[in-house]
């Protein structure tokens, strides 16, 4: 399955948790893990808070780096769950992604009272 054709899915779950959940108000991590199971529920791999460990100048830091979703190995998923959306959470992704060595990442905000208008792709390469 392509970047694309799991990012219509993920979209389709994220709108039913959001659905389900009776939209904004509650914390990134209920969602999160609402988000996860209901791809889970759709048969895809899902790894919940993957570490990345991160490199300076060739020395591994002690400062590990956690991520919410990755999806089937492929897309990068982001959670938030706030009222305004940010320019850095899109910026974050972008470096989420290179070190990652992915190429998609969509980045939900579950605290838009429509999910839609918080859904934001950010492509490294793609």
């Amino acid at each position: 399955m392509t970047e694309n054709e799991l990012s219509r899915l993920v979209v389709a779950a994220a709108i039913e948790v959001h659905r389900t959940l009776s939209g904004p108000g509650l914390l990134e991590k209920v969602y999160e893990e609402a988000l996860a199971y209901e791809l889970r529920a759709r048969g895809l791999k899902v790894d919940q808070q993957r570490l990345v460990p991160l490199f300076y100048k060739g020395r591994l830091l002690s400062t590990g780096l956690r991520v919410d979703l990755v999806v089937a190995d492929k897309i990068f998923v982001e959670c938030k769950a706030t009222a305004a959306d940010h320019p850095i959470f899109e910026a974050q992704a972008l470096t989420y992604l290179r070190l990652l060595n992915l190429r998609l990442a969509i980045v939900i905000n579950f605290g838009k009272p429509v999910v839609k208008d918080g859904l934001h792709r950010v492509v490294n390469g793609l």
